[in-house]
């Protein structure tokens, strides 16, 4: 269970406040996959990384009682100046795992060679995304947090991704934030519609997609 209990969180500019959640409270039943759909804007990203931790609330709690990754992709908790097998080793540490055997899964799936034991600060943009990719996949989580999914490597790799990806999904459940219909009803039984600072949600997708196109007219 993830549970949001009066979580509100705004962004000061020169101008304006921006509100992106008002005080919402909801609960995640982690027995099912749930999409959350917004424009761009809405604030879904921030919500996906005040889920994860990665962020805090103004004020409210977030409440877990699973193991839920951080924003797949998200580059935030890596370690420039340490390689990336060091980066694999805490990481893997903060979570539990064995992290021998998380650098061992990472170094067969992200096909880094020795820029495995290079600071990452020396990766090109597309090599951070295989290590991210290749570390969220080693540690064994109950929740995957997706912002989005976007190409990693050629499509040889790309098909890779997916391939672990949908293996890790037979035993996970996933809060996968988009403004893409067809990526929500793919990966989700159920979904929430994010407007004005409140998350708003349905038993099934189809509802949530209907209010959405309605919305959006």
């Amino acid at each position: 269970m993830i549970q949001l209990n009066k979580v509100f969180k705004f962004f000061k500019t020169e101008r304006h406040t921006k509100v992106v959640l008002d005080h919402v409270s909801t609960v995640f039943d982690t027995s099912h996959s749930y999409g959350v759909l917004g424009v761009n804007g809405a604030g879904k990203s921030t919500m996906l990384k005040i889920i994860a931790g990665t962020a805090l609330p103004n004020s409210g709690r977030v409440i877990r009682s699973v193991r839920v990754s951080w924003p797949l992709g998200f580059a935030g908790g890596v370690h420039p100046q340490l390689t990336g097998r060091e980066n694999v080793h805490f990481v893997a540490r903060i979570y539990g795992a064995d992290p021998r055997k998380a650098a061992a899964f990472v170094e067969d799936f992200a096909e880094l060679g020795d820029y495995l034991d290079a600071p990452v600060k020396t990766y090109s943009t597309g090599m951070s995304a295989k290590l991210n990719f290749g570390m969220s996949m080693a540690i064994d989580f109950d929740v995957f947090l997706i912002d989005e999914i976007t190409g990693v490597g050629d499509s040889r790799f790309q098909k890779r991704c997916a391939e672990v990806f949908a293996q890790r999904r037979k035993n996970t459940s996933v809060i996968y934030v988009s403004h893409s219909m067809s990526s929500v009803a793919r990966y989700c039984d159920r979904a929430g519609v994010l407007v004005d600072g409140q998350l708003l949600m349905f038993e099934t997708v189809g509802k949530a997609a209907e209010f959405y196109n309605r919305m959006n007219r």
